[in-house]
């Protein structure tokens, strides 16, 4: 396993967090993507989205929906040189109205499932990778998988509920705070510093 990742949230951390959308005419880049997607995938990373979509669950679009998603986000990136070498969502939540997806399950963050499904599947090397998001749930998800974190401090974090699982290697503004954060560690292997 000498692939590493970075691991992104998609909803407020990889576009603007637009609750349950799936009309690609909505979905936009989040500040700083264009910049720090082409640095962190330059240097070797694997870009996989890992995201909650219990919008499935909750009966709000169907699951079929996500995969025009995907397209537009593979087209908007594309400008930027940008592929996403992954496209991994949880459609659970325990209270949702569809039974198929009304269950508790390892895949919904905080719960690693999706990170070690990708990491798997991808050959990741979790120790030297990375998950980038916007709340703390995703800051658990990638420590509970072996990874780094990155909380992108936009707003998105109304709780802040601590603990040792659920505190970040870094905050960062945006994407392009995030990739010079990442690139720039010292425990890094190929770091720029």
């Amino acid at each position: 396993m000498d692939r590493r990742a970075v691991f992104l949230d998609k909803d407020g951390t990889l576009i603007e967090d637009v609750p349950y959308n799936v009309d690609p005419a909505h979905i936009r880049l989040a500040p700083g993507v264009a910049e720090g997607l082409p640095r962190l995938q330059e240097a070797g990373f694997r870009l996989i989205v890992v995201s909650n979509q219990s919008g499935v669950a909750h009966g709000l679009f169907a699951e079929a929906a996500l995969a025009t998603v995907h397209e537009r986000l593979q087209h908007l990136l594309k400008k930027f040189g940008v592929h996403l070498d992954g496209f991994y969502y949880c459609p659970h939540h325990p209270e949702g109205i569809r039974p198929q997806y009304a269950v508790a399950c390892a895949c919904r963050k905080p719960e690693p499932g999706l990170i070690l499904a990708a990491a798997r599947e991808h050959n990741i090397a979790l120790d030297h990778s990375w998950f980038v998001g916007d709340i703390l749930n995703d800051v658990e998800a990638g420590r509970r998988a072996g990874c780094r974190t990155v909380l992108i401090d936009n707003g998105n974090e109304t709780e802040w509920t601590r603990s040792p699982l659920r505190c970040p290697d870094f905050i960062a503004r945006d994407m392009a705070e995030t990739a010079h954060l990442i690139l720039s560690d010292s425990r890094s292997p190929n770091s720029t510093t």
